[in-house]
C-alpha cells in the first residue's frame, strides 16, 4: 500500500537516548504543532541535554524530507508528531554505608518525530 508523503509525514526515530523520559517529555511539550524553523531557534537556546538530544532527532526528520522531496523548503515544515517513551531501564549497585547496597536505575528513552507539511497540518501561534 502506498502512502503519500504529504499524509503520512517524514519521520525520525532514536532509541535508548540516555535520559529519562520524564526529563524530556516537559521540553517536547513545548514543541508540538510549531514550525520547524521555531522549534529549532526554540531548542538552541534551551540549556537542558534533553534539548540537544530532541533538536538532534528533528533535524534528522527535516534531513529525510529535504532528501525525499526536493520541492520542500525547511520553512514549510511543521511538528506534527513529537513522541517520547520510555526505554530500557539498567541497573547498577550503589554503594551505602554499612556494607549495604541500593539499586541506581539508568533510565532511557525513545524519540520518534514526524514532520508534516504546512498545508497538511495546522501550526501553532506563537505566545
Amino acid at each position: 500500500m502506498d502512502k503519500a508523503p504529504g499524509k503520512e509525514g517524514f519521520r525520525a526515530i532514536a532509541r535508548g537516548l540516555p535520559m529519562s523520559a520524564k526529563k524530556v517529555r516537559p521540553i517536547a511539550d513545548h514543541l508540538r504543532k510549531r514550525s520547524y524553523v521555531d522549534v529549532v531557534s526554540i531548542l538552541e537556546n534551551m540549556p537542558h541535554k534533553g534539548a540537544r538530544l530532541l533538536e538532534k532527532v528533528i533535524k534528522s526528520a527535516a534531513a529525510n524530507a529535504l532528501y525525499k522531496n526536493k520541492q520542500l523548503d525547511e520553512e514549510s515544515l511543521i511538528v506534527r508528531e513529537l513522541l517520547v517513551d520510555e526505554g530500557r531501564q539498567e541497573y547498577r549497585v550503589w554503594p551505602r554505608a554499612r556494607g549495604r547496597a541500593d539499586r541506581l536505575i539508568k533510565r532511557s528513552c525513545h524519540i520518534s518525530v514526524t514532520l508534516g507539511t504546512r498545508e497538511a497540518g495546522v501550526v501553532k501561534s506563537e505566545k
